[in-house]
């Protein structure tokens, strides 16, 4: 193998690793996670990329003595997803990556 053979294969596995890591990227959006809290009483339903796609609050915290304790359990429901957004995004992007001769604990650009 020559010298501009080995360049176009490098290249062409750039690209075509490139393009997986595009697609997992793209996919993150269609997994869904949920973070919840105070035993269910708030739940969070997100994107594996953080996005927030709705909020559950149940009947019992509505009253206006329970506003700093429902403030508290959205944020925690909130930090819960993110926290599952993450991890499933992660699992996700490892996919990718399984094949890839990267150092340990590197992480990846995007």
């Amino acid at each position: 193998m020559d010298m501009n053979e080995l360049m176009k294969a490098a290249q062409e596995a750039a690209q075509n690793i490139q393009s997986q890591m595009a697609d997992a990227q793209a996919s993150l959006d269609k997994i869904e996670v949920e973070g919840a809290a105070g035993g269910g009483l708030v739940k969070i339903r997100a994107t594996a990329k953080g996005r927030i796609l709705g909020v559950e609050i149940d009947e019992s915290l509505l009253a206006p003595s329970e506003k700093q304790m429902l403030e508290d359990l959205i944020a925690a429901a909130i930090n819960d997803a993110r926290a599952k957004a993450d991890a499933a995004g992660n699992a996700e992007m490892s996919k990718v990556s399984a094949g890839l001769p990267l150092p340990p604990g590197f992480k990846m650009p995007f």
